[in-house]
């Protein structure tokens, strides 16, 4: 008599982790220092080639991940669709039943290898800017109805001090983190606004 096994899907299940040896992954990227633009005397230029080293971190995958244009997640440097699938739901924290926090919890979780940050979730539609250029993500963070309604200081503010944010340069396991430090990027993100919050003109 044949005897059947029924076979139980998890959906946060992941690979056994990594031994502990290995250390984690350096960004393959650094971030220059406000400094290194003092010499540029035209004012509007600085503040773009501000924005475009600021471009380092908001076109990598760690946060490029979180803002597709589409209502699905990314994951790793690949940028592949989330896996197990997962759909983006009214509040941008998942349909019911499989919302970001039935796997994602508010840090880091080493034994299972899967990533956590205070409420997980994925960027507002309006947000998104994945395969967009540094001048068109420059033009929409700026504009209130596409950035949550934020200000230049607000937005300092969520990008300097965010937790989900800073979870870019913390992602735990052998992941690559965004370039530089959530500090030097917000050092950048003050000299941008500090000299005019200037956009990168657009490539023809």
């Amino acid at each position: 008599m044949r005897v059947l096994v029924p076979l139980l899907i998890v959906a946060c299940s992941k690979p056994l982790p990594l031994p502990e040896a290995v250390p984690p992954r350096q960004s393959s990227l650094t971030l220059a220092s406000p400094t290194d633009f003092e010499g540029m005397d035209d004012r509007v230029e600085r503040s773009q080639a501000l924005f475009t080293e600021m471009g380092k971190v908001l076109q990598h995958p760690r946060c490029a991940n979180c803002h597709p244009s589409d209502n699905r997640p990314r994951q790793g440097m690949q940028q592949g669709v989330h896996e197990p699938p997962v759909w983006r739901g009214p509040d941008n924290h998942g349909v019911t039943g499989m919302q970001c926090s039935t796997c994602h919890q508010d840090s880091n979780q080493d034994h299972t290898r899967i990533p956590g940050a205070p409420h997980w979730q994925l960027a507002p539609i309006e947000m998104a800017w994945m395969g967009r250029s540094v001048g068109q993500i420059c033009n929409q963070i700026k504009d209130p109805e596409r950035n949550g309604e934020r200000g230049l200081e607000d937005l300092y503010t969520h990008m300097a001090e965010d937790a989900l944010v800073g979870w870019a340069w913390e992602p735990g396991d052998v992941r690559e983190p965004a370039p530089g430090t959530q500090a030097e990027f917000a050092a950048l993100i003050r000299a941008w606004i500090n000299s005019g919050a200037h956009c990168p003109l657009e490539a023809l």
